[in-house]
């Protein structure tokens, strides 16, 4: 009886001991998760073999969550019934989908007089996709919205939540020049999300700095050229006025003034191999069509952002 009695114990000793022996390496295995980002699969057309492919290989993936930037192309219906089938396809995901919406979404939709319906296109986006304060997938992660806030209830694409010691947030600038109109009159659209999404980079930095967080990740669909020059962006923008301005000089007075890291991620990057550019602690990274795994790992200086995965 004394040897059955013992024998247990000597077990139970030594699993703990192997266990002490291995925290510190799990610890810091448990630091580190990655995450995808599906591209605008719908450049290239109306086909959803590229979303449905690339759905099935992030659910391969261990991956905490994944965002996916545009739900179809700009050619294809703006009808609530293909909003309702693109729904389910990401609905479907085994991970936790966020949906970060692209300017072929919305902004280029038009009635049956050919006149724009962007707003009301938008709107109804928002009701589908955004209705509940949780993500898309199989395994919801929750979010909290800027349409928490009464001033900007509209405002639910508007996304942020936390993994690890990073804030990820989604902020709706459409490629298409931010949704700038050239026409005369008022850009009541255009000029009324700038002011949300000024609150909400305000609200993002302040939150991340309040808790004393590593980065910040902001996702979305144009690019709002924080790492190039002025000079450069004049040169290879045609508009009159720069849609992107004003939320470039804040992502750019913000930064500086945040200890952390912030990373910017889009869809305008370009087919071949991605990679992330950094000037001192802003950085962005172009995603194409396809998807990429990101590795958030701790270090030092601040998260490493690493691509874990080469783009096709």
């Amino acid at each position: 009886m004394k040897m059955r009695a013992g024998r247990p114990a000597a077990l139970l000793a030594a699993a703990l001991l192997m266990a002490l022996s291995m925290a510190p390496a799990a610890a810091a295995r448990g630091d580190a998760f990655h995450f995808g980002v599906i591209g605008h699969s719908f450049k290239a057309g109306p086909d959803e073999a590229a979303l449905r492919q690339a759905i099935r290989e992030t659910d391969q993936a261990d991956l905490a969550f994944v965002v996916a930037t545009g739900i179809k192309a700009g050619a294809e219906s703006c009808g609530d019934k293909l909003y309702a089938r693109r729904m389910d396809l990401l609905n479907a995901s085994a991970r936790p989908m966020v949906v970060s919406l692209a300017a072929s979404d919305w902004s280029a939709c038009k009635n049956s007089l050919g006149k724009s319906d962007a707003i009301d296109r938008l709107n109804r986006l928002r009701e589908l996709f955004f209705a509940d304060d949780n993500s898309l997938g199989a395994r919801k992660i929750t979010l909290a919205r800027l349409s928490s806030s009464a001033q900007f209830r509209s405002y639910a694409e508007n996304a942020h939540w936390q993994s690890g010691r990073i804030l990820f947030a989604t902020i709706n600038l459409p490629a298409n020049n931010n949704h700038y109109r050239p026409e005369a009159g008022r850009n009541s659209e255009f000029e009324d999300r700038l002011v949300a999404n000024r609150n909400w980079l305000l609200r993002l930095f302040a939150m991340a700095q309040r808790k004393k967080l590593d980065g910040i990740v902001l996702f979305s669909d144009g690019d709002a050229g924080v790492l190039a020059t002025e000079k450069a962006l004049l040169a290879a923008s045609g508009a009159k006025q720069d849609g992107f301005a004003g939320t470039r000089r804040q992502l750019k007075t913000l930064a500086k003034k945040f200890p952390g890291k912030v990373l910017l991620i889009d869809t305008q990057g370009r087919a071949g191999a991605a990679a992330i550019a950094w000037k001192d602690n802003l950085g962005h990274l172009g995603v194409g069509a396809s998807w990429v795994d990101i590795e958030v790992g701790p270090a030092s200086a601040g998260p490493v952002f690493e691509l874990a995965a080469p783009t096709p």
